[in-house]
């Protein structure tokens, strides 16, 4: 699917009128440029959107599942504020070390907690860790992976969080039953997991920016 230019051009209307890219956003940017970062992140609108959820729910302790360059990271941390804490997974050691650099020049090191590893054991051990509930818990890593992460969210969520999914419309992928791709399917489980929970009150709004046609999942966990 080849995205129309306006979708593109609309989200750099909407970051030059808020002016959500300043100067050590932008400095980020370019660090992961030149340290070869995949172009994957969230749109800047967007991280936007997060960060006012995380002010809307109050949230001063979050958790982040999946942190490339630590530019989700920067506005979940923010909306947090000085006395808010953000835990963040990041399996490749080296987004890991850019992430770090990029939030030390933001001002905000002191309140993220960067961990490295294999998401699923990162959680396990989250689980196992004597921590407090989290209020908001934003996924955004390997999409396979989605379903097992949402039962780590149940675990360590406080009640009253905030679940943010991104990515669960896949470029309208999430819509074929019969895909064997392994994160189409994994979407789909987790889609329909969270639609079926008890304890999970959630919708997912579907989205155009220059990362193409999408969606994000929002979820309270009762």
């Amino acid at each position: 699917m080849t995205n129309p230019p306006e979708w593109a051009e609309f989200d750099r209307y909407v970051s030059a009128l808020f002016s959500l890219e300043d100067a050590a956003v932008r400095a980020g940017l370019d660090r992961a440029r030149r340290e070869g970062l995949p172009d994957i992140r969230v749109s800047t609108p967007h991280a936007r959107f997060l960060e006012l959820l995380v002010r809307l729910r109050g949230a001063r302790h979050i958790l982040e599942v999946g942190t490339l360059g630590g530019f989700s990271t920067t506005f979940l941390a923010r909306g947090a504020g000085p006395d808010g804490r953000v835990v963040t997974l990041e399996a490749d050691p080296h987004h890991a070390e850019v992430a770090r650099a990029n939030l030390e020049d933001a001002g905000l090191a002191d309140r993220v907690d960067v961990r490295v590893g294999d998401a699923h054991e990162t959680l396990a051990k989250l689980s196992g860790d004597d921590v407090p509930g989290f209020d908001l818990i934003f996924l955004d890593a390997e999409k396979h992976g989605y379903p097992d992460y949402l039962e780590s969210a149940l675990a360590l969520a406080s009640p009253g969080a905030l679940l943010i999914a991104d990515n669960v419309v896949w470029d309208g992928e999430v819509l074929n039953a019969d895909s064997d791709d392994p994160d189409v399917r994994g979407l789909r489980e987790f889609n329909a997991r969270v639609a079926a929970h008890p304890r999970i009150a959630a919708t997912i709004l579907q989205t155009v920016s220059d990362e193409g046609w999408d969606g994000i999942l929002l979820g309270i966990i009762e």
